[in-house]
């Protein structure tokens, strides 16, 4: 079988497709076909080693895939050969086939096609993470979500206006922000040729917002820290820029403001049974119509290095996908 593989931490031109043996599901594992496999920018830091965790090498990045049970090892229950299956394995995805362990697995929602199913997880568990558990956003409060039209920005959107907050995203382009309106953005930014903290100031008649939602960091993080009214939260998600700020913490003080750091996988680890009703909550919103997961490009398994450079450099609306099987 086919798989991307990382030989070194290095970058992302020394990533190679080559033909590797068959997995096989040892005790509690599963082995899945892989039919299609998201594309996120933390796959990109995993392969140069810039990311929180790193797997041994040799690897193949991939955190998320969807497909069809093909193996479960001994002591598996509930899972079975055949079983259409989301599986969250934090790596080795960009492959025919993923071994990884049961409780990494779930059912996929009968209504919910390959391509939706790999890009669906990240993306949203890390937002409903963030703006439930981290961010308490309450209905009423206003959210300014940065790099908004990006894969986890866009969810971020969706997931604010489910929980009753007036929205405000902030892009760097038309069409970018168009795709944020139809998602059901209230205000829209575009950073790239207006000033943050003065639009937000127009926005909300100088109050600034409760929650920042930001997955951003770099230039724009300072401004929005500034932005953020009494008692706001400043959410750190990550940073797509490449530069992680320096924030004055006098800023938090005299607004007795809060910076939040956003880790979902963590979470997911540390508290299963919190994360599982959280997964229960999105896929009963995305039943509803209420979530509409944008994947804007899909490309072959052949084609990853392509599929990572939208993402990686910040040209993705939505998700990306690797269609496998």
């Amino acid at each position: 079988m086919k798989a991307v593989l990382a030989k070194a931490f290095a970058p992302l031109e020394e990533l190679s497709l080559e033909e590797v043996p068959a997995r096989a599901a040892g005790a509690g594992q599963v082995v899945v076909s892989v039919k299609a496999a998201g594309v996120n920018f933390l796959d990109g830091l995993i392969v140069q080693g810039k990311y929180q965790t790193k797997p041994a090498l040799p690897f193949s990045p991939g955190a998320e895939v969807a497909g069809i049970i093909k193996e479960v090892g001994a002591g598996v229950t509930g899972l079975e050969p055949g079983m259409r299956v989301l599986a969250l394995a934090g790596f080795g995805g960009y492959a025919e086939e993923l071994v990884t362990d049961a409780g990494n697995i779930m059912p996929l929602p009968e209504a919910m096609d390959f391509a939706t199913a790999a890009c669906f997880p990240v993306v949203y568990a890390t937002s409903i993470h963030a703006l439930k558990d981290r961010g308490q956003l309450r209905s009423g409060e206003t959210l300014l979500v940065l790099g908004a039209a990006g894969g986890v920005g866009l969810t971020a959107v969706e997931i604010g206006k489910i929980m009753g907050a007036r929205v405000i995203a902030a892009a760097s382009s038309a069409e970018k922000l168009a795709l944020c309106k139809a998602r059901g953005a209230d205000a829209l930014i575009n950073y790239a040729n207006a000033d943050l903290r003065e639009s937000v100031k127009e926005l909300t008649g100088g109050k600034g917002v409760d929650v920042v939602y930001d997955p951003v960091g770099g230039s724009y993080a300072e401004p929005a820290v500034r932005s953020l009214a009494f008692l706001g939260r400043y959410l750190v998600i990550g940073f797509a820029s490449g530069e992680i700020p320096k924030i004055p913490l006098n800023l938090l003080l005299l607004k007795q403001a809060s910076v939040v750091g956003v880790f979902w996988g963590a979470y997911a680890k540390a508290r299963p049974a919190d994360n599982a009703r959280n997964f229960a909550e999105l896929f009963g919103w995305y039943a509803r119509g209420l979530l509409r997961p944008h994947v804007s490009e899909t490309f072959p398994l052949a084609r990853y290095r392509e599929a990572l450079d939208v993402v990686m450099n910040r040209r993705a609306r939505g998700k990306v996908a690797l269609l496998v099987g």
